[in-house]
């Protein structure tokens, strides 16, 4: 009998659509074993790609605070069949999940999909996903989905020239190299080579094995974890926490709030930054073995 597969994902660009699809191949190659179905999630109202950059800005608070928007419902195909298998596509904005992923997951549908059953989480980012990768794992667990592995492709550009592709991308489209500027997001070669994963994911799945899947992907390099990474998502979930509660309380002042927030976060890329940086390297004799730990963890699928 035919196993089951549901690949969900949501790509405004169509990068995580390309990664997904390849991570895909391997089960695609064996149709005489798996019966494979792709859930693009779509929203009611969907958000513009570029972006304008007052309309990518003014996303901010309902993004960090997961406020979802209505989506269009999956199909009665999908809700009606039991899956064996999801691999779950991701993007990241603003430290958090997707308005279109936390969308689905605050939806009457995802406790139908993804209860009781396994699934591999797949972000593409430009560099800092580990700690909505924390938040997206109490959303599987409060819907019973059993998380069995993750996956996270980035961006490998160092922090500041990421920035200014991203934004480039996101606001005008162009992804390519242009200038002194590298091609954005995850690199072509990466998203094709991701297909290694599939094998990976397959070789468990068929082995029933998926509980020794995670180990295999991290040996695999399917996680990296730069930990200086992790200290300024830290930061920037404090400081995001005031701006977006702010903006949200003040609703007569949005307009003039979202320009002052746009400043800050500039401000807080281009300097605050380097300044966390300088502390982390100082300090990491202090905290190396902790720091060892938290690497471990986040490689990991478990929940704190």
């Amino acid at each position: 009998m035919k196993k089951n597969i549901l690949v969900i994902y949501y790509s405004q660009t169509g990068q995580l659509e390309d990664i997904v699809k390849n991570i895909a191949k391997p089960f695609e190659a064996k149709k005489e074993a798996y019966d494979i179905t792709y859930y693009n999630i779509q929203l009611k109202e969907d958000f513009p790609f570029p972006w304008p950059g007052d309309v990518f800005f003014n996303t901010f608070p309902e993004s960090y605070l997961q406020i979802p928007k209505e989506i269009l419902p999956p199909s009665e195909k999908i809700l009606n069949k039991k899956y064996d298998l999801i691999l779950f596509g991701y993007q990241v904005w603003y430290l958090t999940p997707s308005i279109p992923i936390i969308s689905f997951l605050k939806s009457e549908y995802a406790s139908r999909i993804l209860k009781d059953t396994p699934v591999i989480t797949i972000s593409g980012t430009r560099n800092m996903w580990m700690l909505s990768q924390e938040k997206l794992k109490v959303y599987l667990r409060d819907l019973q989905a059993k998380l069995v592995g993750n996956i996270a492709l980035v961006d490998r550009h160092d922090n500041y020239t990421s920035v200014l592709t991203i934004l480039r991308w996101l606001t005008t489209g162009q992804k390519e190299k242009s200038g002194i500027l590298p091609a954005a997001g995850v690199s072509d070669e990466e998203i094709t080579g991701s297909v290694k994963y599939g094998e990976i994911i397959e070789r468990h799945f068929k082995n029933n094995d998926l509980n020794n899947l995670q180990p295999d992907l991290v040996k695999n390099g399917a996680i990296e974890i730069r930990p200086f990474l992790v200290r300024v998502e830290k930061v920037g979930n404090k400081i995001f926490t005031v701006w977006s509660n702010l903006i949200i309380k003040k609703k007569e002042k949005r307009p003039l709030l979202i320009k002052f927030f746009k400043v800050y976060l500039m401000a807080a890329i281009w300097i605050i930054s380097p300044v966390v940086l300088v502390l982390h390297l100082l300090t990491t004799p202090i905290f190396w073995f902790k720091r060892q730990k938290q690497k471990r963890y986040l490689q990991g699928i478990n929940l704190k």
